[in-house]
């Protein structure tokens, strides 16, 4: 006989998990045939999961970049001071395939020093 504690355990994952697969996106979203590398001023930074995030205004257009997440920007050494406002950076990456102004980063360029995101 299964305990009510273990059932209800059961049902919650059971519940969850397609909720869990949805969650995160993958990549295939991207073209990584059409790579490019642009360097501009950082407008917005977000550090926060899932994914950092900066916006930037690069030859009168404005990019919103996916880079990756927060624990792993820190372990490679991108801190969120790093991506602040005000910044410039390079980043290299590629664009969405339906989302003209989205480009996920491969790897971003801050004060000198290549980082590597994936």
């Amino acid at each position: 006989m299964i305990s009510i504690t273990r059932r209800l355990f059961l049902s919650l994952a059971v519940a969850l998990a397609p909720a869990s697969a949805i969650a995160h996106h993958g990549w295939g979203g991207y073209d990584t045939s059409k790579s490019f590398t642009v360097t501009g001023k950082i407008l917005k930074s977000t550090f926060e999961n899932p994914h950092c995030e900066i916006e930037m205004e690069v030859g009168g257009k404005h990019w919103h970049f996916v880079l990756a997440p927060p624990a792993r920007m820190q372990a490679r050494g991108a801190t969120a001071d790093l991506i602040a406002v005000g910044k410039t950076c390079t980043v290299f990456g590629y664009p969405h395939t339906s989302k003209p102004d989205e480009a996920r980063i491969e790897y971003i360029v801050l004060e000198g020093k290549r980082i590597e995101l994936r």
